[in-house]
């Protein structure tokens, strides 16, 4: 039975069709074009006889007959988990004696080949995957490489044509499963870029799992040309060295400086114009936006006043709030952060129980009236991108904040409105840790009359503590001033139920 409870035959991994078959996306306002015209070389360009090599697929691999399959396990190969208990329930109880008697155990990182019996697979390359902590994130990484670059070895050393490789990193062992998926392609693209003799590798998803690779698997393997294109914006930061090894971020270096080339420097200086000598950010000036869509324009003008005209006023104030976005997301997308970075005032922490990125903002790092606040703007949508595609949760620490960390409401209101409406979708909720009294209040009045959508959504919580009950202690990185602070208020009270303190109001 397939993870639905459906009864299914064997599937035979060669008939799946190639991920060069699969229909490609319409991308097109989503890609960002360099300023000069000219295509940029991409770190993972089309490559179609590699396409042809790999497939996506949901399904149950203990029914795939590949000549090996890939199961995720613990050290001493006896895990519990559903995907390994019922990888070893279909292949019968030779495996596990195999596994006690002769692999005899396996690292972290590590991979080991048995025999299948009972699976219609020949072969089952056990690898353990990394427990993941954020305070120890880049071990971890380097951990799930190793696994995949290992079971790789394997399959080359042992010449096997066509292997299921099931998602390695576990939601049971913590580690963010998009973050996984990129080590798992990258690891796969660079192996079959030096190593031609695989016939196919299949990525076996299921559930979630599958929404994640679709959404990652085109930027390691893009299908066509705009599609490579695509990709070169969403690809994160570190994209591993020539094998898909994890580059330890402060001995990288950056393969494009500026990825889309130099931008409009006038985009720049108008946003400068429109901020007002108070420091609050007006985003959506119609001025500016309507200046940069006229010079814009292209083709039949007159054609081009009629669709406009067509459209409803809902539509236009959406497709001019997505401009405005867009000319944001460039600009965060291509300017120098170092400085925030080692503000330490917004960062992504781990996952919650349900696999969701938690997001940390530190209120006592904002130093509101010290900062650009609208450099503050591009960084926080560089950070908040790529996370808010999916659902997420954000901590709010509000431990010691003062007046100097707290900028002015209309600058709230404007970010609000500037953001893609995924930002309001996708939270689900926002935990406010060590709230004073006006903090309550400014939040009360800010998601009464301005951010409605989200007011349910959002959770005061006296202490740290109260976080455990949805978010594993090793998944979150708190500063030591905040734990500090906690451990004073608090001592070592960590029983009283969360349930009490799960109400947004005031």
């Amino acid at each position: 039975m397939d993870p639905l409870g459906v009864t299914i035959s064997v599937v035979e991994a060669s008939l799946l069709p190639r991920w060069s078959s699969t229909p490609v996306p319409d991308y097109g306002s989503r890609l960002l074009q360099p300023s000069n015209g000219r295509r940029i070389e991409s770190p993972f360009p089309v490559r179609q006889d590699l396409n042809a090599k790999v497939a996506l697929w949901a399904g149950d691999i203990t029914k795939l007959n590949a000549i090996a399959i890939v199961n995720t396990t613990n050290e001493s190969l006896s895990s519990k988990g559903v995907l390994s208990e019922r990888i070893h329930q279909a292949a019968g109880p030779e495996l596990l004696l195999e596994c006690k008697t002769q692999l005899i155990g396996c690292r972290t990182g590590e991979a080991k080949l048995s025999k299948g019996y009972g699976l219609p697979a020949r072969y089952v390359i056990h690898t353990v995957g990394p427990r993941y902590n954020v305070k120890y994130k880049t071990a971890a990484e380097s951990a799930l490489f190793s696994s995949y670059r290992n079971v790789m070895k394997i399959v080359r050393e042992n010449r096997i044509t066509s292997v299921g490789l099931c998602v390695i990193n576990t939601s049971r062992r913590g580690y963010p499963p998009e973050d996984g998926a990129h080590i798992a392609l990258r690891t796969v693209r660079r192996f079959l870029e030096n190593y031609s003799d695989v016939d196919i590798i299949v990525f076996v998803v299921e559930n979630a799992e599958e929404a994640i690779y679709k959404k990652v698997m085109p930027l390691y393997f893009p299908r066509d040309e705009e599609e490579e294109d695509f990709a070169l914006n969403e690809l994160p930061d570190d994209i591993g060295n020539e094998t898909g090894e994890p580059v330890i971020a402060e001995r990288q270096i950056r393969i494009m400086d500026k990825p889309l080339g130099q931008r409009q420097l006038d985009d720049d200086e108008e946003a400068k114009e429109a901020e007002e000598d108070d420091g609050t950010v007006h985003m959506l000036d119609s001025s500016v936006v309507s200046r940069h869509t006229f010079t814009a324009m292209e083709g039949d003008h007159d054609q081009l006043n009629r669709q406009r005209l067509q459209r409803s006023p809902n539509e236009m104030q959406a497709m001019q709030q997505e401009r405005v976005y867009q000319r944001w997301l460039r600009r965060a997308r291509t300017e120098d952060f170092s400085h925030f970075a080692r503000l330490k005032m917004v960062y992504q922490s781990g996952v919650d129980f349900l696999g969701r990125p938690v997001l940390v903002f530190v209120g006592r790092n904002f130093q509101a009236r010290d900062i650009d606040l609208n450099r503050a703007v591009a960084y926080f949508i560089h950070v908040l991108d790529k996370i808010v595609n999916r659902d997420y949760v954000i901590v709010y620490l509000h431990t010691l904040s003062s007046v100097e960390n707290q900028p002015p409401l209309s600058f709230l209101k404007d970010i609000y409105h500037l953001v893609d409406e995924k930002y309001r979708r996708n939270l689900k909720a926002f935990y406010v840790v060590h709230p004073t009294l006006w903090a309550r209040i400014v939040t009360w009045f800010f998601t009464t009359f301005t951010a409605s959508s989200i007011k349910g959504k959002v959770h005061f919580l006296s202490g740290i503590q109260y976080l455990y009950d949805w978010i594993d202690p090793d998944q979150l990185e708190i500063p030591a001033f905040v734990l500090e602070y906690d451990m004073k208020e608090n001592g070592n009270n960590y029983h009283t139920p969360a349930s009490t303190y799960r109400s947004g109001s005031l």
